[in-house]
């Protein structure tokens, strides 16, 4: 049994080096796993192509406020009918035989004050009738100026001016944070994988103790100074140790994957973690992070965003409870019609136009009310929600400041505490193979050794993580004394 349980714990972790050996092995720090992460990474891409789409709606939105020329051709509009007709007393239908093509050429430009719009066109239009006495006619607007101007209604394009802005400015704040979420992202597939690493080594080491501790055993039971149950003490050690050391390569496997996906690497990629076991001591103010994450975390700008789309929404239901669909539509033109080309531009008459339009609602049982005061309550409940969001933002983080502010000082516990417990380890199992103390303190020992590693790593983490997470509130690199940034430019080439 003991062979083969020794066959056992030997299968898995040559399996995993067999398979192994043809890959590409890459040695990388915590660094380099987020600078990595950072330009090939699939959440790194997904956040670019955000910030690209967030590009082009805020250059559509510019393009609304610049002129716009357009080309409209109606190449041909052929109708054969026969119309009814009533001469000398009887009915007759007379056939119709046409066909109209028309070329207009448009410049348009929106007026973002008032909401209003500014169209100059010229048009040139030919009348064929085949039926009859067969003539062509030509119709010409060589220049025809419109003025359309909403006199009670909604202005979208004052609020796009208020908004839009707005909206692009946090979209290059997103873009920054969701970058540090990345590195967050980062460091824990780094820990998930040095954590593994670690194991992994303490599960060799434990095996190979276990092993030479279990043969020692043997010896001793055999010249009778140890009882059989020491002996199976021993023993089970032994089994656990390589029970341990196959769940360890399999758990490492496991996080290498991980680690390979997230970084865009193919199978034919083995990582291999290097761990600092220093990090930067350093204290932040937590006045400075709240001035900064009010200067530059995109939730600030996302409530201003709330609280100014919900004004809009009353503004909205305002326009549309009084007097509705009121335009005042001015043009002034030329016209003229010719059977010549030439003669259609020669002497235009000149047009001109007003129209004043109202729609005034009479009866509505109070829909038109109903809606401003829906939007009303909700600009109301949306500030409250804003402010106890402000507010719940603003403690969590001075929490956080607090929390990253003990992290040096908790690494270095952890530090001392890992080399204390192995120093220790060492001591009792030196003492172990002369015979001083029992397996029962040998195994203590060699669990608090286990746990105090573990716990280094989780410190680690922990301080890396608050680290990043700052980085993520602020916008800002304290360690540096800069803050983030990006080439916005380069990012939508």
């Amino acid at each position: 049994m003991i062979k083969t349980t020794k066959l056992f714990a030997l299968c898995i972790p040559l399996l995993l080096m067999t398979s192994v050996q043809a890959q590409q092995v890459k040695r990388l720090t915590l660094s380099e796993v987020i600078e990595l992460a950072e330009e090939q990474s699939p959440s790194a891409l997904m956040a670019k192509h955000r910030f690209r789409a967030s590009y082009w709606r805020h250059r559509s939105y510019k393009a609304e406020f610049l002129p716009s020329l357009s080309l409209r051709a109606d190449l041909a509009d052929y109708n054969r009918t026969y119309n009814e007709q009533y001469v000398d007393g009887q009915y007759t239908f007379v056939e119709r035989n046409t066909n109209t093509s028309a070329l207009s050429l448009q410049l348009s430009q929106n007026i973002g004050l008032t909401g209003g719009r500014v169209f100059i066109s010229s048009d040139l239009t030919r009348f064929d009738a085949f039926s009859g006495d067969g003539s062509t006619d030509y119709i010409s607007s060589p220049i025809s100026i419109n003025f359309v101007q909403p006199l009670f209604g909604y202005n979208s394009l004052k609020w796009q001016n208020k908004t839009e802005p707005l909206r692009y400015e946090r979209a290059k704040k997103e873009y920054l944070s969701d970058i540090v979420n990345v590195h967050n992202m980062a460091v824990n597939r780094f820990f998930d994988l040095a954590t593994a690493q670690v194991r992994k080594e303490i599960a060799e080491l434990n095996y190979s103790n276990s092993d030479t501790l279990y043969r020692i055993a043997q010896g001793r039971y055999n010249l009778g100074t140890i009882a059989e149950d020491e002996l199976l003490q021993m023993e089970l050690s032994w089994l656990n140790a390589g029970t341990a050391r196959n769940e360890a390569y399999i758990n490492l496997d496991d996080s290498e994957l991980r680690m390979r996906s997230f970084l865009g690497f193919n199978e034919n990629v083995r990582i291999e973690l290097i761990i600092e076991d220093d990090v930067p001591e350093f204290e932040v103010d937590v006045d400075k992070v709240l001035e900064l994450a009010m200067e530059n975390n995109p939730f600030i700008l996302d409530q201003e965003l709330t609280l100014l789309e919900a004004a809009s929404q009353v503004e909205q239901a305002r326009a549309n409870r009084g007097i509705t669909g009121s335009n005042l539509t001015v043009s002034y033109g030329m016209r003229q019609r010719d059977e010549s080309l030439a003669d259609a531009y020669r002497n235009p008459d000149i047009q001109q136009r007003i129209r004043v339009g109202l729609t005034i609602p009479i009866l509505d049982w109070g829909l038109s009310k109903g809606r401003l005061r829906m939007a009303e309550s909700n600009q109301e409940v949306t500030r409250v929600r804003s402010e106890q969001m402000m507010t719940d933002f603003i403690q969590g983080i001075m929490l956080d400041v607090h929390r990253f502010n003990l992290q040096p000082g908790q690494v270095r516990i952890a530090a001392t505490s890992d080399e204390i417990a192995t120093r220790r380890y060492e001591v009792t199992r030196q003492r172990f193979l002369i015979g001083r103390i029992d397996v029962l303190e040998l195994n203590d020992a060699d669990r608090r050794k286990d746990e105090n590693r573990i716990s280094f790593m989780n410190a680690l983490r922990t301080y890396w993580s608050y680290y990043y997470n700052i980085r993520s509130i602020t916008l800002y690199d304290f360690e540096n004394d800069r803050p983030l940034d990006a080439d916005f430019d380069r990012l939508v080439m």
